[in-house]
Order: structure tokens, then sequence, then C-alpha cells
């Protein structure tokens, strides 16, 4: 499965669920890719990956294969990412079929993963449509706020426009609340709210608020390696048992 974990509203959670997701996928003897898809490079810098090696960029640019530019971390394969790739929109926009770029650069590899997992950047950028070109499913996170249910409607909007015309069988995964505190009367009903009004699924896991998850990436580690008992390391493999649930369904 290749899993775009998208959001067009940034701070999301996005990147710390693309990373804990893929490595409770690991525990589980899956095979893993993660794909650093945001210029900014959130994830590469969470895990610890030295901002000067090779990237993803390189391989935009064919000055590199993928298999050159695979980083192993905490037993996932890693695609990294750093500042140049935001040069990248220009360098592609010229390109016959821009939208499928990243497809075929990643189809050689493809079959050597159980999961393949895209930290995408907060937009609608050339470079998400492209990782929406390439999913088979779409996971967003979402804090549980008014702003967050903006960015849902954006997101939900160009997930269709790509389905239209680019790629028939994309369809979301579900939402993933995320940094929840069930205490505050806001977080309730805005699940009500999108239990409502939304046809796209509501997972029944969801990553509670907890200050390891956030300390994580200041170690360049996943949760589970910072702090394996913590509630954080819980709620991601509730996810992830989902998610497999799911998938087998």
């Amino acid at each position: 499965m290749v899993l775009a974990i998208a959001n067009h509203k940034g701070g999301s959670g996005k990147t710390t669920t693309c990373i804990n997701l893929g490595v409770a996928l690991a525990i589980l003897e899956k095979k893993v890719l993660l794909i650093d898809l945001d210029p900014q490079g959130n994830l590469s810098y969470s895990l610890g990956i030295d901002g000067s090696l090779h990237t993803i960029f390189d391989v935009f640019t064919g000055e590199k294969e993928i298999k050159d530019v695979i980083i192993n971390c905490e037993g996932v394969d890693v695609i990294p990412a750093n500042m140049d790739l935001a040069d990248i929109e220009l360098s592609i926009k010229g390109v016959e079929n821009r939208l499928f770029v990243l497809k075929e650069m990643i189809d050689p590899v493809k079959h050597l993963y159980d999961y393949i997992l895209i930290d995408c950047s907060p937009s609608k950028s050339l470079l998400t449509i492209n990782a929406l070109v390439l999913a088979d499913k779409v996971l967003t996170t979402i804090l549980l706020d008014v702003l967050s249910i903006q960015g849902l409607n954006q997101l939900n909007k160009t997930i269709s426009d790509v389905k239209q015309g680019y790629n028939k069988s994309i369809s979301f995964l579900g939402i993933l609340p995320v940094n929840v505190d069930m205490r505050n009367n806001i977080s309730k009903e805005i699940i009500n709210f999108i239990k409502d009004n939304f046809e796209i699924p509501l997972l029944k896991s969801y990553i509670r608020s907890n200050v390891k998850i956030i300390e994580a990436p200041s170690h360049g580690e996943s949760v589970f390696k910072y702090a394996p008992s913590s509630n954080g390391a819980k709620d991601y493999t509730s996810l992830v048992k989902e998610i497999l649930n799911l998938n087998e369904k």
C-alpha cells in the first residue's frame, strides 16, 4: 500500500504520524519506505538524518537513482529531503507528464515494500499532487479545532480532482485526530461535526496529547525508540493495528 499522509493545513501532525506509523509497521515486521516530500525536510530532521546527504531532490534532477539515496533508520528505509526540494517545483513544471514524475521514480522499488508512506507538504503543491497520483490511500491527520476543518475541506476537494483526472483508484483511508484531549468539549464537538458532515471515515484510533511525542524529534528518534512505554507509543501501536485490519479487509 502506498499511503499519502496529507493535510493542507500545517502543524497537523503529518510528519510525526508518518515516522511513528512507519516504525510501528516495521516493529510488526513489515517492509516500510518513508518518503520525505516536504521541502522543510522535517521528517528527515526528526530521524536525525544528515541534511548534507543525497536526497530525493537528486533523484528528481537525475543525478542519483532511488537506491542511491535510501537510508535505513530504526528498521525503516527513508528517502530524505531538504530545502533543495523547494526549487524542484520550477524544475519539473516544464516536464512532460510532470504529475507522474514521482510515480515513475518509485515504480522500480515499489515491489520491495509492504508499505510506502509519503509525508506531503501542507499545500496543494505540484509535489503533493505527485504524491496523490502515486498513492493508493490518503490518511489525513487533524487537530480537533475549527481551522483543521477548513484544511480537511480543501484536501477533500483536491482528492476529488486527482481522482477525476489522474488516479481513479485513490481514496481516503481515514481521518486521524492527533494531540487529542477528550476532556475538552471542543474535541467532542469537532468529532461529532466530522461524523455528521463528511463521508470520509473517522478512524477509531486517535493520538492523545503526549509530551514524549513532542520531545522525540529533538533526539532524532521515533517515540518508540525515545519512549517505548509512553502513551504516544501505545496510541501509534493501536493505529497500526487498525490500519492493518482495514488493509486486510
